[in-house]
């Protein structure tokens, strides 16, 4: 019997370690997906943009918290895929503050729900792809 291929998100840091840490709970994307169910959040080897790094604000929620460049980091359930309105956007900035802090919140863009977030013991150092992909080295993977 085959196994099942995993699915992977890339995200660039700091957000995937945001996510694996708990203190972001909803990944945002120009695209929408259908995928529901088991995720992976890898997080790439890309370097952090100036911009990130100069909102001090969303690097504080990291202090002391090392990155996981090029790393598979934790696993996660997709839970559902919403297209973003403006009042959508304006509840986020209002009564979710430190999520809307940690994405990219305007109007026709996605929000990916992400729940039941359980980071790895071992992170798995693999390099990431875009979009939402599959890793297939199972025996790796908890």
């Amino acid at each position: 019997m085959e196994p099942t291929k995993k699915k992977v998100l890339s995200l660039t840091e700091p957000y995937a370690t945001l996510i694996k840490e708990g203190k972001k709970r909803i990944e945002t994307r120009s695209w929408k997906t259908s995928y529901r169910g088991e995720l992976y959040i890898h997080a790439s080897l890309t370097k952090i943009k100036k911009e990130t790094k100069n909102k001090k604000e969303l690097m504080d929620l990291l202090k002391d918290t090392p990155l996981n460049f090029g790393y598979i980091i934790c696993k996660c359930q997709l839970t559902d895929c919403i297209l973003m309105t403006k009042e959508y956007v304006e509840d986020m900035k209002k009564n979710h503050y430190q999520e809307y802090l940690c994405g990219d919140y305007q109007e026709n863009r996605y929000a990916f729900v992400l729940e039941d977030i359980i980071p790895l013991k071992e992170p798995i150092k693999v390099k990431g792809k875009l979009g939402i992909w599959n890793y297939e080295n199972q025996d790796q993977l908890h």
